[in-house]
């Protein structure tokens, strides 16, 4: 089956209405926007993950655009007593068709673990949302051999029983590379790829066809060997999505 190439930008906490201190998410948008219909368009499916505070606005421009508009996070009851949470459903209400889960941020600053990450998952499916959901070993766990086993351990707690390409993406993240400016090798990441497309198969044929995407410190310069890697279906793109120029040079390496 022929996958189709997704990039993810990932704004992390970045991001106000036009005017506002700080990146002008509103102006982002309406570059890459620009862009599309300057052409000629990426071979690729396009995403962009504002922060909350911006979804609604960012989905009301890219409405009717080859941009998908995606969330962060989100928590895994559909509402309740959860100050500061924002469900799946809300996010759905918003205008997302997509939402990153267990990210090594979520996983390392708020504790998260796999359990909750494939209830995040679930939340996202009960919504209608794709979940995107990450996996990614440290630094110390490379360094000790750990990669395969703490990814494998990941994988096996954090997909929903549920999940298939339709409803689910991998994005391969190793914690060490994100923001960094340091990659693996092509052979690292290719190892580490094929490895997850075995872990899916082996839960079912059809999961070997999901999306794995791959994560940490991608850009321009690096995109188009990253892109050409066998078994990456795509990016998720942290920093490099804050400037449009830079995020659709990586769009653009899609082959």
């Amino acid at each position: 089956m022929a996958r189709t190439a997704l990039i993810v930008g990932n704004w992390k906490m970045h991001g106000t209405s036009a005017g506002k201190a700080g990146l002008d998410g509103l102006a982002l948008v309406g570059a890459l926007l620009a862009k599309l219909r300057d052409g000629p368009p990426p071979r690729c499916d396009l995403l962009v993950c504002p922060p909350a505070t911006l979804l609604a606005r960012v989905a009301d421009l890219a409405r009717g655009s080859a941009i998908a508009i995606g969330g962060q996070d989100c928590h895994a009851k559909a509402d309740g007593p959860h100050t500061g949470d924002v469900s799946a459903e809300m996010l759905a209400d918003a205008g997302c068709r997509f939402v990153i889960v267990g990210h090594s941020e979520r996983r390392s600053d708020h504790g998260e673990t796999d359990p909750l990450v494939r209830a995040k998952a679930e939340a996202a499916h009960r919504a209608g949302l794709v979940a995107i959901v990450c996996v990614g070993e440290t630094e110390a766990e490379r360094l000790a051999g750990k990669a395969a086993e703490v990814v494998g351990r990941q994988l096996a707690g954090s997909l929903p029983a549920g999940a298939d390409p339709s409803n689910t993406v991998v994005a391969y993240e190793p914690v060490w590379a994100i923001g960094t400016g340091r990659t693996p090798t092509a052979k690292d990441i290719a190892a580490m790829h094929g490895l997850v497309r075995k872990t899916l198969a082996g839960r079912g044929a059809n999961l070997a066809d999901m999306r794995i995407l791959y994560g940490g410190s991608v850009k321009a310069s690096n995109a188009a060997e990253i892109l050409g890697i066998g078994d990456v279906d795509g990016a998720l793109v942290g920093g490099a999505s804050l400037k449009a120029d830079e995020f659709w040079a990586v769009a653009q390496a899609c082959r």
